[in-house]
Order: structure tokens, then sequence, then C-alpha cells
């Protein structure tokens, strides 16, 4: 039997990121709501928790509630949050803090978020951010001394079609440009209305928090003008359909308990279209050839 070395106990500190300078406790956070607003908080609180069979279930929308209240989340919020859903204060902090849709600094009026994901970033993401940073003279994180703008890299906006994409307030601005993004901050700044690329003209940051809390959007016809899909998305939609593209048919299989799945006959000539029938690209660069097979080995040819 062999006995382990004698280590040195690793000690980890935990707590916040090296980056993560401001906390739920910072300076200038409310620790408590007068009792005014405290009365009209748990009005609004008990519409939203009435949604719900259990009530620990609202914590997102009250978050979303105590935020349109002060811009950010503070420890006035997160006791808010606790004594309504009868939860600790660690377990309100914890979902909180989970989600970067919940700010723990303050806010500015406009939250501009620009997405830096893979194809926004090569289609122009990473210049609009760099514009943004050099125009506002702040970074990631930041907002404008005039308390306007805050500026944010952000992932992925679920709106590829149309990248590169900027989110204000959670609404879209697509096909941006380092120019039209800084014609949209000075318009921000300036107090112009600004109308995004789809959706209603734009709200400022804790009345877009009011909406996701659960509670009207009283902008006109702020439904009406959301829309549908855009042209950009519907491309491939379309596309299979004038080449009368389908899914493989999947076979069946009898002792599956799964019955046969009727695939629409749409002739030979139309799948010979489709990107199944098309031959592998051949080898290159980025696609080196694989060992063993008749690109590099006739001999397995018919194996």
């Amino acid at each position: 039997m062999t006995t382990q070395p004698h280590s040195e106990p690793v000690l980890i500190q935990l707590g916040a990121r090296p980056d993560e300078a401001v906390q739920l406790a910072g300076r200038g956070a409310r620790t408590s709501y007068a009792p005014e607003v405290l009365a009209r908080l748990h009005a609004d609180a008990a519409i939203v928790v009435a949604r719900y069979p259990q009530a620990r279930s609202a914590l997102l929308p009250l978050l979303h509630l105590v935020q349109s209240e002060d811009g950010f989340l503070t420890p006035a919020g997160i006791e808010f949050c606790s004594d309504v859903l009868e939860l600790t204060g660690a377990e309100v902090t914890a979902v909180a803090t989970f989600y970067s849709m919940y700010r723990r600094e303050p806010t500015g009026t406009y939250r501009v978020g620009v997405c830096t994901n893979t194809l926004c970033a090569v289609m122009g993401g990473d210049a609009i951010m760099d514009t943004l940073r050099d125009h506002l003279d702040i970074e990631h994180g930041e907002t404008t001394a005039d308390g306007t703008i805050t500026l944010e890299h952000i992932e992925c906006n679920a709106a590829c079609d149309y990248a590169p994409v900027m989110m204000v307030n959670w609404e879209f601005f697509d096909n941006s440009t380092p120019s039209s993004a800084r014609d949209l901050v000075d318009a921000l700044r300036s107090g112009a209305q600004v109308t995004p690329t789809r959706g209603a003209p734009l709200c400022t940051f804790r009345e877009t928090e009011r909406i996701l809390a659960g509670f009207p959007d009283d902008r006109p016809e702020a439904v009406e003008s959301s829309g549908g899909a855009g042209e950009a998305t519907l491309t491939g939609l379309r596309y299979a359909r004038e080449h009368a593209m389908s899914a493989p048919e999947v076979a069946s299989n009898p002792d599956d308990g799964h019955p046969d799945v009727e695939t629409p006959d749409v002739g030979a000539e139309a799948v010979a279209e489709t990107v199944r029938d098309k031959p592998a690209p051949a080898p290159s660069a980025t696609v080196p050839p694989q060992p063993n097979t008749t690109e590099t080995d006739p001999s397995t040819k018919g194996e």
C-alpha cells in the first residue's frame, strides 16, 4: 500500500469575478422602499403572482417588476421579491445573478446591445462595437455620463438572417452598420423618437421592464406593428417550395409500434435537385481527405 504525498491545501476565494466591480449592494443602491412605493409594488405583484399555480414561479416577472422601479436590481428589490414569494434572499439572488437580463448596476434610458456572436461578428458586429466604444467613450457594461446609453456586447439575438443585429431595450435594429449605429445612439441621446426595424417606437428601459413583467404594452399599435417574418427569414422556405423539396421519408419499423409516415411524392426530377442527392464536397484545405477511403486508397473501392 502506498501513501499519497502530503499536498498543501488549495484555497479558493468565493465571490464575484474580478470584472464584477459592482454588486447588488453597490453604492447608491436602494435598500428599502417608501411606504407608497411598497404599496404600489404589492398591488402589481398580486396581479403577477395570481397567474401562477405556485407563487415562486412568479420570480422572474417580479424581478422585472422591481427592475422597472429601480432601473437595476437593488437590495430593496431582492427583499421585496423574497417577502412576496416567501423565499430567502439567497434563493432570489441565485436566480437574479444567473440571467444576464437582470442588471446589477444602474442602467441608462436605453440599453444598447450589439451582437458579437460568430455570424454577426464576421458581418460587422465587432466593427460596430468598436465604433460605439469610441463614439460614446464608454466600454462594455458602462453608461454614458448623461445616463442615456448603456452599451453592451451580447450573445446571439436569434436574428442571424439580418446580421449584424443590434437591440435597444430588446427591440431589433437589423442589418446595422457602424454608421447607422452611430446615428442611432446620437438620435437616442438627442431625445428623438426612434422606431426599430420591427416593432413599435422605443420606450425606456424601465418601461420595457414593466412590459416584461407582464403588464400591457400601452404604446399605440404596439402589437400590430410587430409584424411577422421578413423576407430574409422566408427565403429558405420559399426556395424549398419552389423546388418541391421536403423532408426525407422516414422508414417505418413494424416492430416499433409507430405507423407508416406518408411523404408526398414530389417526383424523381424534383428529388434530384435536393441537397441529399448532391455529391459531397471534394477534399480541400478546409475539407481534408479521409484515410482509408477511395479518395486516398483506390483499393478500397467497392468495400
